[in-house]
């Protein structure tokens, strides 16, 4: 990373070159050197020059693949690591210097090739500020003769599936009993997506979620959908629900038109019947239309099926912040506290939002401070079993504080854009930064070790010696 700035913080210049160990097969390999800057460059759009230069090569390890974050998480950590560095280059908080320069809603041009429709700065800021307790904490403070407490913040964006590319194709149909089938080849792994997707559909028909059942994961049976990734299913599925329910609407609507002999105009679709919008005592159920739609001669079983294929790919915004407590005696880091504040559009479900913000983020406090591919020199894999591999417990994360300051977005369905791969990738530079705050060692390798650390410290004391 070279980044250059006038020295009241205008950034000037942002140069990245990201090269990528794919391993022994191409697989993503790609794919995810793109996304190291697609999906952290756009935040600083607004800077005159932006140059990003991308290797993908073959070694003899192990084949690399997908990951949450696909690259972004990388390209976050350097980026922001990097923009944290210039602030005490320049003597600003990195706050000031991040708000100074970040894209706002609105803008286009550029790497931005559509105009922002929603994006919540301001707010994610400011609220994760006060959550934290910036103002009173900031840099750091000393809770005993070893022990340092620092605080460091860093934000992240990412995309709404992929502009151009995914698709994804849904299918409605009314049954007998006056409920409504969602059909869709969409797979839930263990995000809560079945549930989303008929809260979804549940809204659009003017229903509660008894009302609709869902059949997913068959792909004979099922319209095609690009599948689970890419941060897409609530917001390009979910747009294809939306869509085949108003269809499916319609029909009903229109077939209940016919059986109350009324115009179309005149009648409104509630959760078991469709009747006039002033006089409450004219309808008919949908029990009734969903048996007479497989009986007799001119039976006709109402269903709709759409497609939404995804033109436009809005970007959640995140601001992080971390609490750390250094030992200077040994380097030990405890992270005490993290908070973050998520700009996701309208969220759906939000008690199934803050648990994917909450598993995102100890993913991320993961790879910041324990996770470390080792291989030998010949490239056999060591830490191939987790008796070598460390991922963090509920106890070292420390305590984690998740709160929406969210932004309509016109494209998404009800407002709705991503969040579950932005959730991993605030936790390394953030933390990073806070550890720097504490201790004046910045680590620009993760995973932040204690020896990482103690090294650092016993070298800025050499230095100051």
């Amino acid at each position: 990373m070279k980044i250059g700035s006038d020295k009241e913080g205008n950034i000037k210049a942002i140069h990245m070159k990201a090269l990528n160990n794919t391993g022994a097969y191409g697989s993503n390999g790609p794919a995810v050197t793109m996304e190291v800057g697609q999906n952290s460059l756009p935040l600083y759009a607004k800077v005159p020059a932006i140059k990003f230069e991308g290797k993908t090569v073959y070694t003899n390890m192990v084949a690399s693949g997908a990951l949450r974050g696909y690259g972004a998480t990388q390209g976050s950590f350097a980026m922001d690591s990097a923009i944290n560095e210039l602030a005490i280059e320049l003597g600003m908080d990195p706050i000031g210097l991040k708000l100074k320069n970040t894209i706002r809603k609105g803008a286009v041009g550029g790497i931005i090739p559509q105009s922002i429709k929603s994006f919540n700065i301001e707010k994610c800021i400011e609220r994760g500020k006060e959550l934290i307790g910036w103002d009173e904490k900031y840099p750091r403070k000393e809770v005993s003769p070893n022990k340092v407490r620092g605080i460091g913040m860093a934000t992240a964006i990412h995309s709404s599936g992929i502009s151009e590319i995914d698709a994804a194709s849904v299918l409605m149909r009314l049954e007998e009993d006056g409920t409504y089938r969602l059909f869709t080849a969409s797979s839930d792994l263990g995000t809560g997506s079945d549930t989303i997707l008929c809260q979804i559909a549940a809204h659009a028909l003017n229903t509660d979620m008894d009302g609709v059942n869902i059949h997913v994961g068959d792909t004979d049976a099922c319209p095609y959908d690009t599948g689970a990734y890419a941060s897409s299913t609530t917001y390009v599925t979910g747009n294809a629900v939306v869509r085949a329910a108003e269809k499916l609407k319609l029909k009903i609507i229109d077939k209940a038109s016919k059986k109350l002999n009324m115009p179309s105009i005149d009648l409104v679709l509630e959760k078991d019947r469709v009747r006039h919008r002033e006089d409450e005592s004219m309808f008919i159920l949908l029990r009734t239309i969903g048996e007479e739609a497989v009986v007799g001669h001119d039976a006709e079983v109402l269903m709709a099926d759409a497609t939404y294929g995804s033109k436009y790919t809005p970007k959640p915004f995140l601001a992080g912040f971390a609490e750390v407590e250094v030992d200077t005696f040994t380097g030990e880091v405890e992270l005490v506290n993290y908070v973050v504040v998520a700009d996701c559009g309208t969220v759906i479900n939000p008690a199934l939002a803050k648990i994917q913000l909450e598993g995102g983020l100890t993913q991320g406090i993961g790879l910041a401070m324990f996770e470390d591919v080792k291989y030998t020199s010949e490239g056999k894999l060591i830490t191939d079993s987790f008796l070598q591999y460390n991922v963090p417990a509920k106890k070292d994360v420390g305590n984690i504080t998740v709160e929406f300051q969210s932004d309509y977005e016109p494209t998404g369905p009800f407002g709705a854009k991503s969040i579950a791969e932005s959730a991993v990738h605030t936790p390394p530079p953030a933390i990073a930064n806070a550890i720097y705050n504490a201790v004046g060692v910045y680590i620009r390798y993760l995973p932040i070790t204690s020896e990482k650390v103690y090294n650092g410290i016993k070298e800025l004391r050499n230095q100051n010696s």
